[in-house]
This record gives C-alpha cells, sequence and structure tokens, in this order.
C-alpha cells in the first residue's frame, strides 16, 4: 500500500494566506512564503497553493509569489487559480510548480485536461471539484466554478470519471458543505469516488481533528488529507497526525 499523504493547504488572496467557513467569511492567516516553508520542515508531503480570486478576478495567477514559494521548499507543489490554457500552466512549471491544480477551466473547456496532460503527463494534472448539494438530504452533488461562486450542471461523480479520462491524475475534491466547518470530511463520498477511479482522491473540506483525518484515510479510502485551518491556526501538528496514523496502521512518511 502506498503512504498516505497530509497536504496543507495556502489559500491566498491579495498575496496573503486566507481562510474561511464554506468559502465565505474570509480573513487573513499569514504570509503564504513563510507557512509553506515552515509546513515543509515540519513533514508535509505535498503543498498547495490556491489562488482563489484569480478565476473571478479575471486574472492570472501570479508567477513571482509561485517562484518565492518553490524556492523555500523541497516537497511536491500543487499550484491552482486562474488558469485557462496550456501556457498558463507552462509559465506555472517554469516558475517552481510541480504539478498544475485546474477546476473552473476544465468545467468550461474539459479539453485542456487532455492537453496539459499530453504535453507533461498526467502526473502533472490535478482536477480540482468543488461541489456542494443543491437540496438539504439530496444525493446530487452539482460541481461550482469561480471559487464556489456559481453553479454548473456538471454532477460530482460523473464529472470525476470523465476528469480521469481525460488524463487527470490525481482529483481534489471539496465538499463546500464541509469546508472550514471543522466537523469532519465527506467520507461517504470519499470512499464511492475510491470505488469509481483508479486515479489518487485528496480529501479537501471539513478536517477538524486528528480522528478526522484518520477516518477519512481509512474508511474514506482517500489517498491524501488536505487540510488548512488546523494546520494554519496551530491547533494540530503535521507530525502528531502522522503518528496518529502510523498507530492506526495507516502507512505514512515520517521521515
Amino acid at each position: 500500500m502506498l503512504a498516505k499523504r497530509i497536504i496543507p493547504c495556502l489559500d491566498v488572496k491579495d498575496g496573503q494566506v486566507v481562510k474561511g467557513i464554506n468559502f465565505q467569511g474570509l480573513r487573513q492567516v499569514g504570509d503564504p512564503v513563510e507557512m509553506g516553508t515552515q509546513y515543509a520542515r515540519e513533514g508535509a508531503d505535498e503543498l498547495v497553493f490556491l489562488d482563489i480570486s484569480a478565476t473571478a478576478e479575471g486574472r492570472k495567477t501570479f508567477s513571482s509569489l509561485v517562484s518565492q514559494i518553490a524556492r523555500g521548499i523541497d516537497i511536491p507543489f500543487t499550484v491552482g487559480g486562474g488558469i485557462g490554457s496550456l501556457d498558463d500552466a507552462s509559465r506555472l512549471l517554469d516558475a517552481g510548480a510541480d504539478k498544475i491544480s485546474i477546476n473552473s477551466a476544465a468545467l468550461a473547456r474539459p479539453e485542456l485536461i487532455g492537453e496539459i496532460a499530453g504535453r507533461y503527463g498526467s502526473q502533472f494534472v490535478v482536477v480540482a471539484i468543488d461541489a456542494k448539494r443543491m437540496d438539504p438530504g439530496s444525493e446530487r452533488w452539482l460541481c461550482t466554478t469561480h471559487g464556489g461562486r456559481k453553479y454548473t450542471e456538471r454532477e460530482l461523480f460523473s464529472w470525476a470519471r470523465e476528469a480521469q479520462d481525460r488524463g487527470a491524475g490525481e482529483i481534489l475534491f471539496t465538499s463546500m458543505e464541509h469546508d472550514g466547518t471543522r466537523n469532519g470530511f465527506a467520507c461517504g463520498l470519499y470512499s464511492q469516488l475510491h470505488e469509481l477511479l483508479s486515479i489518487p482522491v485528496i480529501a479537501s473540506g471539513g478536517a477538524g481533528s486528528i480522528a478526522d483525518i484518520v477516518e477519512v484515510l481509512t474508511e474514506g479510502h482517500a489517498d491524501a488529507a488536505l487540510a488548512a485551518s488546523i494546520f494554519h491556526y496551530g491547533q494540530i501538528s503535521i507530525l502528531q497526525v502522522k503518528e496518529a496514523l502510523q498507530k492506526a496502521g495507516v502507512p505514512v512518511r515520517l521521515t
């Protein structure tokens, strides 16, 4: 069994790491360069940088900030936000990204997944999915774009399968209902994605405790857990999470 991964996420707006609840009420947390370097030192397996307002504001992700973060870390680095073309992906790769995360642009033009995968390989392409139920209790989860601001008619599971078929190397799924709540992950959905897909699934949205992360990596069968708030505010350390996972029999990288 491959080692499970713990991935801190830096949601960046106006050059600062921010965090909110259900994609709303954002407040500044810290400097992305300093935080990225710290997480790499603390044993993070990877780092995700999301320029969360780039698409909504119609601009590109800041290459200079990506370069600054990349210089301070020695772990795989995924960058997303405002990526709408193969040229955008190339620019960020040149700036130091190891992987590209695409969301809104992939939904608008699914061919983009294959274009980037064809040039750089599927391992370079992470398709991010932000989805939410239209009605409480409904089993139909719809994908959103522009940082959760706009709904589409695309359904979570069918879109995840299509993204895989088009060349995505990983799926990063965030349940908008769980994001920032610290009430646990949508484990049932991750388990279903695990059964449906043959590529890794990264769980995002809802981490509030070590137990939540253990649960999504075991019962939810996710390949990696992404978290923000619990790490940003010093509630839990990456080492504590990995020690608990190891104790639970989950393979992790400790050095």
